[in-house]
């Protein structure tokens, strides 16, 4: 199960048949323009970046970062983040 990968330690392996594997997932619009990302930056850290229709303000989701979740404008002032 999917759910016992993501809460072990253990690795996905990238030969199993039933599975995607990828470092980044985008979710993109009817007009190509990613909406949505799912990925590994370069440390290797994991997040999850949810973007405005009018692309006007960014959401972020990750674990690694001090703000674990940070909404933030175009011109990037934070306008909230938690912890």
């Amino acid at each position: 199960m999917v759910s016992d990968q993501v809460l072990s330690s253990k690795s996905a392996q990238a030969e199993k048949t039933n599975g995607v594997n990828a470092e980044e997932f985008l979710l993109l619009d009817s007009r190509g323009k990613a909406r949505a990302g799912l990925g590994l930056d370069a440390n290797g850290e994991v997040g999850l970046v949810l973007t405005s229709k009018d692309g006007n303000r960014t959401l972020t989701l990750s674990p690694d970062d001090r703000s674990a979740i940070k909404l933030v404008e175009r011109g990037g002032r934070v306008l909230w983040q938690a912890p």
